[in-house]
Order: structure tokens, then C-alpha cells, then sequence
């Protein structure tokens, strides 16, 4: 059976990766806090979950993007562009700020509208982002 804080944990992280509001640091500090669940099993349902949704933004760029003036779509006009600027001066490396809040989600729409190689988009997410996990749980420690 699935543990129901881990299941809120994933649905967090998988939401905060998309432009869903989603307040996963709260949730795997409320979890870490707590001391009831592995610091490791956490790190791994909160990044697995993080980087899926920034995998479907990755998508959303890549097959999605003439949807873009729809209002579902979940990136502004405004917040592609801004992204795109960052992206066309830093390239792929931009994505290790993918876990920023703001910048970071359209960031990865951008990766994927630019056709980034998928496997590079999943590298590079799945390092900044489960790095800055790593890191607010390690920061939770010290304290």
C-alpha cells in the first residue's frame, strides 16, 4: 500500500515542476521534520515527481507549443519569451536552474520547444533538481 504522505509528497512535486501551484519544499520539510519516513525515500518520491512534471512541460515545448495562445497552455506569452531569452544566451545549461521558482518551469517548456535532446533535458533536470531537494534537506539537518 501506497503511504499516503508520500502520495501527497509526489503530487506536490509533480505540480511544482508544472505551472499547477504546488508547495513541495513545504511538504518534504513537513515530512523530513516529522522523522517518520527516510530522508532518502523522500529525496527519491520528491525528485522522481519534479522531474516527471518537467518532463511534461519538456513535452508540452516539444508536440504542444502550437497550443500556445490557448489558455490552458501553461506558460505565458511573456514567461516563453523571458525563458527563451535565458535560453538563447546560456543554452542547455540554463536548465540547471530549472528548480527556480518562476523562470525554471518555462524554462523547461523552452528546452523542449527548442528541441533539446530529451536524454540531455533529463540529465541536466534530474541533477539541479534533485540536488536542490538534496540540499533543503540537508539544510533541515543543520538546523
Amino acid at each position: 500500500m501506497v503511504d499516503p504522505s508520500l502520495l501527497a509528497l509526489a503530487i506536490s512535486a509533480f505540480t511544482s515542476a508544472t505551472l499547477l501551484p504546488g508547495t513541495s519544499e513545504a511538504a518534504l520539510s513537513a515530512l523530513h521534520v516529522a522523522g517518520e519516513i527516510p530522508a532518502w525515500r523522500l529525496l527519491l518520491v520528491a525528485s522522481t515527481a519534479n522531474i516527471a512534471g518537467s518532463c511534461i512541460n519538456w513535452a508540452m515545448g516539444r508536440f504542444l507549443v502550437r497550443h500556445a495562445d490557448r489558455r490552458w497552455f501553461p506558460v505565458s506569452p511573456a514567461q516563453m519569451e523571458r525563458a527563451a531569452g535565458w535560453y538563447a544566451r546560456f543554452g542547455w545549461p540554463s536548465l540547471l536552474l530549472a528548480w527556480l521558482p518562476v523562470v525554471g518551469d518555462p524554462l523547461t517548456v523552452v528546452a523542449g520547444l527548442l528541441r533539446t535532446p530529451f536524454i540531455l533535458f533529463l540529465i541536466v533536470v534530474a541533477f539541479a533538481k534533485t540536488a536542490r531537494y538534496a540540499a533543503l534537506l540537508w539544510l533541515i539537518d543543520m538546523i
